[in-house]
């Protein structure tokens, strides 16, 4: 063999033992996210990403009329639909399942806001939305959701009322 292919083959083996802590460390890397669910406080979440969503979803019905509130529902609703299947969806953690739905039975238990020197009408619960009458315009109150969150550890249910800001 002449000394230009030692000198090939010396250089090959040092490329070879130099890729090896960098194939080590790749493959901690694609590992990590696997343990990465330090937290586990996966309602707290949740619950921080509706308070969000329903900030944004109450403002459909600002102006509308209360004779026209169950149309101010109902877009509220389908504003509420997609950022909340995004917070169904949202990467928790592995084997982490989360489902979120209004709740209609916890909606009708919301306190309506009222007392001395305040002339708002009575609040009205529309399936999980809250709405009431407030100088003749629809005002969302509260959005009531029932929140599942499994993971392999088990399920917690919990339900949340949300009140826009």
């Amino acid at each position: 063999m002449s000394d230009r292919g030692q000198l090939v083959l010396v250089a090959a083996a040092v490329a070879a033992l130099a890729l090896v802590p960098v194939a080590a460390a790749y493959l901690q890397f694609g590992y990590a996210p696997a343990v990465a669910d330090v937290g586990g406080d996966h309602g707290e979440r949740v619950s921080r990403s509706l308070d969000r969503v329903v900030d944004d979803a109450a403002e459909q019905a600002a102006g509308t009329a209360w004779a026209n509130r169950e149309r101010a529902v109902q877009r509220v609703e389908a504003s509420l639909e997609s950022p909340v299947r995004t917070v169904e969806r949202a990467q928790l953690g592995d084997g982490v399942v989360v489902d979120v739905s209004t709740d209609e039975a916890l909606a009708e238990q919301v306190d309506c806001p009222g007392g001395r020197g305040r002339s708002f009408g009575a609040c009205e619960a529309h399936g999980g939305v809250v709405v009431q009458e407030r100088a003749g315009e629809t005002v969302v109150v509260a959005v009531a959701f029932d929140v599942r969150v499994s993971t392999p550890d088990g399920t917690t249910r919990f339900a949340r009322t949300v009140r826009p800001r």
